[in-house]
């Protein structure tokens, strides 16, 4: 018996092992055999030309479209039906945004990479609906090719029933025309693509200016899917999606998409600024991201399986740097669209965009480091304090001095590299929006804010930042210290001014100051307010104390033009003492380091977590004791019922 069993065994294992891949074999006639390769891009912010920033602590020269050209060339020539996407934020970050209304550059530079379809972005919005309506059909009108447009979770059904505003109509009217659809079928070889857009919760909320509702992306994307589904023979579904991702599993929309709507096989997840070296995978459902501003693009290939579904194949983020000669025709196209923002835009400024502002030898912070790192950044301080210098030497109706001048992380899109610092340098570093003039560049406001609401502005950055990055704040007049391990609402330990020689000035609680900040910031007061619940809310005044109802009468203007945020750190760095004597300004050895406006006490010790409480310790505190109080109650009904309970029981 023995032997039999023994006899037997061997072939049992081999069969067992050899099972599955008979079952694999068995099925490979199956397959499809169909494949596709996909590149994208996604906040590429009107980075048609490559520039020098820093990364790791080094000056680097990266991306731009003609490099991208080549690459795609190259690729192209091996797979001609090679898929080509981009997730939206195509344009506001650059020079030649200040031609997007009226010329389209980045939908055109889009349409010279071949790329088959794009989203909108929450900063396509920044020059308002004329503007994206103006860029829409200046881009059909230039007669270059251009990417097709997706879009599907706009809630025009709420808008129609409360009726259409004038710019709600014009940007329906410019969608139409452009022809934007909620998804594009497109055909790349043997494979049908169905390509859908949507636009995300936290997009909406970076941007201010749009006037548009918006649906649920899980909900309408489910259903457009279903009509896919129903009405389409598509062999895949893909999703362009201008949402993002995000540590907090709550707040990462593309991956709470992909859990909801599993039959999504690939998502190019754009908004949060997200580098994936390696995808998402979500079930049957890829999440990819390639980072911002050109830097990389995006590769991968996929295949579909017996059924009917798609593994990935290869990915990769391939670097764009000055090591890929730039293809000729599409430089010549970057080229001839920034001579006409010379012409057009910045000779009202007096400024070309080559001219050399200010020579630099100070390492400054990077504009990720004004992000992510929760401290004081020398970057920061030289922008604040530019915007100081601007108001207080500008002719301006209001003559107070400036007490205290904002400059938040969310606004600030480059750093200055040691060299020259030019126009265009100025600009990438601070370059969004446009003002109530219809003329780009977000301009200064000026409100006033007593001595407690600025306090209250320190317990943002200290205690809302680490929730909301972009509110991180980089002042010039005033200097506060605050200890992250204290309760929330009660970081901030210290918050005074300094004089003139450095002396220290007590805050006035009842007391008005002037504060100075961009347009775009007194735009985004209300969504600080949400992060806080509303518990830190503070109201914009005039000089006598009237409330603003509308932040654009707030904007600073002079000599009858509104002063623009990039062109008073302009000014400031041209206004900077010559050193060495050569006819241009020099940075001040001052900005090497930091001034102790941003102070961090990392103290653990009892006595300083509870020292200082203010009011928000002892509403946050009342709240939890009343949140106690009731589950005792909760807990003291339910003994109560359980005893009731069993002595029905018993009897």
């Amino acid at each position: 018996m023995k032997k039999i069993f023994s006899s037997l065994l061997l072939p049992c294992l081999i069969a067992i092992f050899l099972l599955p891949l008979v079952g694999t074999a068995a099925a490979a006639p199956e397959s499809t055999g169909k494949q596709v390769d996909v590149l994208f891009l996604h906040d590429t912010h009107s980075h048609l030309n490559s520039f020098v920033t820093v990364e790791d602590g080094q000056d680097v020269t990266l991306g731009g479209f003609a490099h991208i050209r080549t690459l795609i060339t190259q690729v192209k020539e091996k797979n001609p039906d090679t898929l080509i996407l981009d997730a939206g934020d195509f344009s506001m970050g650059t020079l030649v945004q200040t031609i997007f209304h009226t010329d389209a550059p980045e939908l055109r530079m889009l349409g010279a990479l071949e790329c088959d379809a794009t989203t909108l972005g929450n900063h396509e919005f920044d020059y308002r609906s004329s503007g994206l309506a103006g860029a829409l059909n200046a881009a059909r009108e230039s007669g270059d090719p251009v990417p097709a447009m997706v879009l599907c979770n706009i809630d025009w059904e709420a808008m129609e029933a409360e009726g259409l505003t004038k710019d709600q109509q014009l940007l329906r009217d410019a969608f139409a025309a452009y022809g934007m659809q909620d998804y594009i079928i497109l055909t790349k070889g043997d494979v049908r693509i169905a390509v859908l857009g949507v636009f995300g919760e936290d997009s909406l909320a970076c941007a201010p200016t749009c006037v548009l509702k918006f649906q649920d992306i899980k909900e309408t994307a489910a259903r457009t899917v279903k009509k896919i589904r129903e009405t389409e023979d598509a062999d895949m579904i893909v999703c362009v999606s201008h949402s993002g991702t995000n540590e907090d599993p709550a707040k990462s929309e593309d991956e709470l998409l992909a859990k909801a709507v599993p039959e999504i096989d690939l998502i190019i997840s754009g908004h949060s600024h997200t580098t994936l070296e390696q995808p998402l995978l979500y079930g049957s459902t890829y999440i990819v991201s390639c980072g911002s501003y050109a830097r990389n693009l995006g590769s991968l290939s996929m295949s579909q399986t017996p059924d009917g579904r798609w593994t990935m194949e290869n990915y990769d983020l391939i670097p764009i740097t000055d090591a890929i000669t730039p293809d000729r025709l599409a430089q010549e196209k970057i080229d001839s669209l920034m001579e006409k923002v010379d012409s057009s835009y910045l000779s009202h400024f007096g400024y070309t965009r080559e001219q050399v502002l200010a020579q630099n030898t100070v390492k400054f912070s990077t504009s990720e480091d004004l992000y992510s790192l929760h401290e004081e950044h020398n970057l920061g301080n030289l922008l604040a304090d530019a915007f100081a210098y601007t108001v207080n030497h500008a002719d301006t109706p209001d003559n107070h001095p400036v007490d205290v001048a904002i400059v938040p992380s969310g606004c600030v899109r480059d750093t200055f590299v040691i060299g020259d610092i030019t126009v265009e340098d100025v600009f990438n570093a601070y370059s969004l929006g446009i003002g109530a003039d219809g003329i780009p560049g977000y301009p200064l406001i000026s409100i006033y804010l007593t001595g407690e609401e600025l306090k209250t502005g320190a317990e943002i950055d200290a205690s809302v930042s680490d929730f909301m990055p972009s509110a991180r704040l980089y002042l010039s007049g005033i200097h506060f210290s605050f200890n992250p391990n204290r309760l929330i609402l009660n970081k901030v330990t210290d918050c005074y001014m300094t004089g003139e020689e450095g002396n220290r000035i007590e805050i006035e609680d009842n007391r008005l100051y002037r504060v100075v900040c961009d347009l775009y910031s007194g735009q985004m007061l209300g969504a600080v307010t949400d992060v806080s619940y509303g518990i830190l809310s503070v109201q914009p005044k005039f000089a006598d104390g009237t409330p603003i109802e509308d932040i654009e009468d707030a904007i600073i203007t002079s000599d009858g033009r509104e002063v623009k945020a990039w062109a008073a750190v302009a000014g400031y760095l041209d206004s900077l003492e010559d050193k060495d004597g050569d006819g241009i300004s020099d940075i001040p050895e001052y900005y090497a380091g930091t001034q102790g406006r941003k102070i961090i006490e990392d103290s653990k010790a009892l006595s300083d977590l509870v020292k200082h409480p203010n009011r928000f310790t002892f509403i946050i505190l009342g709240m939890m004791l009343l949140v106690l109080i009731l589950a005792a109650l909760l807990i003291v009904f339910i003994v109560k019922l359980v005893k009731r309970v069993m002595r029905r029981r018993k009897n």
